[in-house]
Formats: structure tokens, C-alpha cells, sequence
């Protein structure tokens, strides 16, 4: 890999030692760093939760507890549910705020990540268990554009005048909808929560967050930062918590004008359930995904070699987009097997302060016990193991990077998600036979295709069920292009200009025009 090879935050190519070689310096992450919230957010201040009860917040390169933050369950909900809708209410401050005041704040508040990079990126490492570096250059970059990138929109969101037929004057409104509750997943703790707060915020919403319980601490800090912006009170409220008790509140409550949540589709279906109980509110989800990657005999074997590497093994296999159902067209699959397994050989793990480490753990043993139940499973059906398979004597919760090949499409390995370090690697022979193979599935959250022929290129992109599609590239991610899914990976879109019409209603107003008397 070559350093003119580097796009970040856009496609995953990292590995440390190319990073730091592109980029000429190496920074240090904070030693020690203090945790300072461990509290819940509510209307700008920091409170214990009702029930006083804590949730342990654990480091899974090693085991050990870091912290125990406030657990939030239903009375905090109705708590910060309350403070939302008083924020929200007409001639609030935050509804009366200039558009472009709405925007300064947003800018304010990228500015401020970026003040404390370096200590937002420990603080996720710990956290979470990813690489420093990639956490610094990936994980921060994509929040902090995402913040900048709807700042800029703030002001930029207007209706439209339709020639109504008769003497009418008629336009439209985008309004905001109202209390938004989201629900932030452990993989990406805090560009998710950039991903979710910056449209909101946009719009004019207020905001019931809710972070992962098992990385609550970056979410969390980003309440400091909110309230040092001077947002006003009671526009942002973040609730660490459980899924079963301030996850499903935040989905049933009455208060509640709209849901926002990424993670596994069976979670999803439970949310979209509870919404439409309660007061039919509207719902995006970005859930699970089974990706096709399909490498043609064209194709530049050395790319797509690395980049369906990095498409499974990135933040440890532990990714929506995972391209980890690799199909490969015959007379290159030999070869493409021989390349990948040496590449999953090398892949360095280790801790996340290491700067040559370029894995780090699974976010938790139930986690790494689940991606090991897996392995067994592709063992026991018949699939040939290349390499890896195994958890590393190491304390935390490591996995080899594992290569399967000789894998079928009915094969549990081939056809659900496992979310972790372990490439699946299949054999077609036609264009057609592997449209049909790729789409035979429940998911149609991304897809690669790797070719130089620009025809196969474009039918290929039309043909796949997904609701991106990577050309010779693999998660190429960018604030400005739409991202969610097709089928059951979700409904809905995040980021670009689409990701605003998730959280603006749209109003048409019609005034008769009155003749004058001559």
C-alpha cells in the first residue's frame, strides 16, 4: 500500500504504519485520561438516575472496569422526555433561535471535538477497544465533519411556492418534527452520535439520546461540549441505559415525535413494533447487514485483495457494511484465497495504544464467544478453514483474523451476520448465477464490486438489492451521501440532504387571495 492510497474518513485502506507514513506525524494519545460524566444528562446538567442504580463500564483489551455511569430506565426517560418538550415548546429559545444561529452552535460544537481529538479518542479506545490511530483519524474526522456538514445546512432548509390553480398563494414549510429519540450502537459510539444529533439539531428538534450501554463515555462528554457550545437546556439529554427498559421507553413514549436507531435488525423490528403501538411516531433504522462483495476475474487483484480485507477485518469485523459474503469468479478464486490468507497472517493485533496495531478486541466476551460459536459452525458444515479461528491467549477479548473458503450460500456463516473478524470467501462462474446468489438474502445494506469493465460495473450496480453500492472500493463513507438500507437492513436514510427529510415535516400552506373592489 502506498501512501497516495489514503482517504479518510472515506475508504477503510488503514493499515497503522501507512497512516502514519502518509500523514508524517504520530499522535500521542492522553495518558491516564480522567473520566469525568459518568452522570445522565438532563436539560444541561448532570443528575444520578432515579433508580440510583449504575451500569459497569468494562475495557475489553483487557477486562477490567474502568467506571460505573448512571443507568437511566423510564422515570429518567419521562424526565428527559419533559425537558425536550419544553425546549421544543412555541417561543421556547431554541424555537425562536435564527436558523443560522442553529448553525453557529453546531459549528461551535465540531470545533470543540476537535479542541479535545486527542482526548476523545483515548477515552473511545478504552471504551470501545479500537486502534488509537484509526479512532483518531477515522472515528473523530467522520464526527467532526458530520458536525460541520449540517451545521452548513441550518439555513439552507426552504420550502417551496406552487401555482395552485384559483386565487390561492401556496408554499411549503419544512418544520421539525419534534422530540427525537435515538438509540446510538457500541461500534461506533461517537460518530454515531454525531451521525444522529447533527440532522436533529439541523432541523430545530430537540433530543433524547441514548448510548450504548457498553460505550456510554464519548456520548457522554459530548454533553459537556453541548453545554460549554450553549445549546440551551433541555435540547440535548443523554441516558445511558439498557435496551430493554430506556431503550424501549424511548420507543413507546408518548412523548416521543420520532425514533432514530442503529443495530441488529431484530432489535429494529421491536422499535418499529413499539412506535406504531404507542403514537405511530416515525422511525429510521440502519440495522444488520449481509454484504456481497464479488471480485471478477478483471479486477485488480491486488485491490481487491486489500480492500475486501479491510471490508471484513475493519474495527474487527465488528461493522454493518462487513463485506464478509466474498464471492469471486473462478479463475481467479485460487489465487484470491492464496493473497488473502497471507494478508490475514499479517494483520497485527494488539493494544489499541500500540501504533502498529491494526485490530483490536471484540467489544465483550459475549461478543467474542458469539464470533467463536460461528467458526465452529462453518467448521462443523464443511467449510475449509485457511486460517485464524481461535480466541488469542491475550487478556481482553481478542480473535484471530479468520478465512474460510469452500463456503456455500446455506452455510450459517454465509447467510447471517456474525460481526466479527471472519471472511467467508465463494466461488461463481457468471455474471447472472452471482446476481442471484447476492441477492438472496434477507439484508441489502451495502455491496462491492471490484472489475475494470465499466459495463459489468454498471449493470452490477443496477442489479444489486443494497442500498449503497462500492465500485473497486469498499466503505467509502462520506457525510454527504445518503447511507441505509434496503429490505431488512432497515428503512430510512442517514446523512447528505436526504438525512435531513428524516427529521423535518413537510407543511403546505394555502391563502385565498381576496379581490380588490375597483
Amino acid at each position: 500500500m502506498t501512501s497516495s492510497e489514503i482517504e479518510l474518513p472515506g475508504e477503510v485502506k488503514t493499515d497503522a504504519a501507512a497512516l502514519m507514513a502518509s500523514l508524517h506525524l504520530m499522535p500521542s494519545p492522553v495518558p491516564n485520561p480522567e473520566i469525568k460524566y459518568t452522570k445522565i444528562f438532563i436539560n444541561n446538567e448532570w443528575q444520578n438516575s432515579v433508580s440510583g442504580k449504575t451500569i459497569p463500564v468494562y475495557n475489553p483489551s483487557n477486562g477490567e472496569k474502568l467506571c460505573e455511569v448512571q443507568e437511566a430506565d423510564k422515570a429518567d426517560v419521562d424526565k428527559a422526555v419533559q425537558a425536550a418538550r419544553l425546549a421544543f415548546s412555541l417561543g421556547s429559545v431554541w424555537r425562536r433561535m435564527d436558523a443560522s444561529e442553529r448553525g453557529r452552535l453546531l459549528f461551535k460544537l465540531a470545533d470543540l471535538v476537535e479542541r479535545d481529538r486527542a482526548y476523545l479518542s483515548t477515552l473511545e479506545c478504552l471504551d470501545s477497544g479500537k486502534p488509537f490511530l484509526t479512532t483518531f483519524y477515522v472515528d473523530l474526522q467522520g464526527t467532526i465533519k458530520t458536525l460541520r456538514y449540517f451545521a452548513g445546512w441550518a439555513d439552507k432548509i426552504h420550502g417551496l411556492t406552487i401555482p395552485m390553480d384559483g386565487d390561492y398563494l401556496t408554499f411549503t414549510r419544512n418544520e421539525p418534527i419534534g422530540v427525537c429519540g435515538q438509540i446510538v450502537p457500541w461500534n461506533f459510539p461517537l460518530m454515531m452520535t454525531a451521525w444522529k444529533l447533527a440532522p436533529a439539531l439541523c432541523c430545530g428538534n430537540t433530543v433524547v439520546i441514548k448510548p450504548a450501554e457498553q460505550t456510554p463515555l464519548t456520548c457522554l462528554y459530548m454533553g459537556a461540549l453541548i453545554q460549554e457550545a450553549g445549546f440551551p437546556p433541555g435540547v440535548v439529554n443523554i441516558l445511558p441505559g439498557f435496551g430493554p427498559t430506556a431503550g424501549a421507553a424511548i420507543a413507546s413514549h408518548m412523548g416521543i415525535d420520532k425514533v432514530a436507531f442503529t443495530g441488529s435488525t431484530e432489535v429494529g423490528k421491536l422499535i418499529q413494533e413499539a412506535a406504531g403501538r404507542s403514537n405511530l411516531k416515525r422511525v429510521t433504522l440502519e440495522l444488520g447487514g449481509k454484504n456481497p462483495n464479488i471480485i471478477f476475474a478483471d479486477a485488480d487483484l491486488n485491490l481487491a485483495v486489500e480492500q475486501a480485507h479491510q471490508g471484513v477485518f475493519f474495527n474487527s469485523g465488528q461493522c454493518c457494511t462487513a463485506g464478509s459474503r466474498i464471492y469471486v469468479e473462478e479463475p481467479v478464486y485460487e489465487e484470491f484465497v492464496r493473497r488473502s490468507v497471507e494478508r490475514a497472517k499479517r494483520r497485527v493485533l494488539g493494544s489499541p495504544f500500540d501504533p502498529t496495531t491494526e485490530q483490536g478486541p471484540q467489544i465483550s466476551q459475549e461478543q467474542q464467544s458469539r464470533v467463536l460459536e460461528y467458526i465452529q459452525s462453518g467448521i462443523s458444515e464443511g467449510a475449509r478453514l485457511e486460517c485464524g479461528g481461535k480466541a488469542l491467549g491475550l487478556k481482553g477479548f481478542f480473535i484471530e483474523p479468520t478465512v474460510f473458503s469452500n463456503v456455500s450460500d446455506d452455510m450459517r456463516i454465509a447467510k447471517e451476520e456474525i460481526f466479527g473478524p471472519v471472511q467467508q470467501i465463494m466461488k461463481f462462474k457468471t455474471i447472472e448465477e452471482v446476481i442471484e446468489r447476492a441477492n438472496n438474502t434477507e439484508y441489502g445494506l451495502t455491496a462491492g464490486v471490484f472489475t475494470n469493465d465499466i459495463n459489468k460495473a454498471l449493470t452490477m450496480s443496477s442489479a444489486l438489492q443494497a442500498g449503497t453500492v462500492w465500485i473497486n472500493c469498499f466503505n467509502a463513507l462520506s457525510c454527504q451521501c445518503p447511507f441505509g438500507g434496503f429490505k431488512m437492513s432497515g428503512n430510512g436514510r442517514e446523512l447528505g440532504e436526504y438525512g435531513l427529510r428524516e427529521y423535518s415535516e413537510m407543511k403546505t400552506v394555502t391563502m385565498k387571495l381576496q379581490e380588490k373592489n375597483s
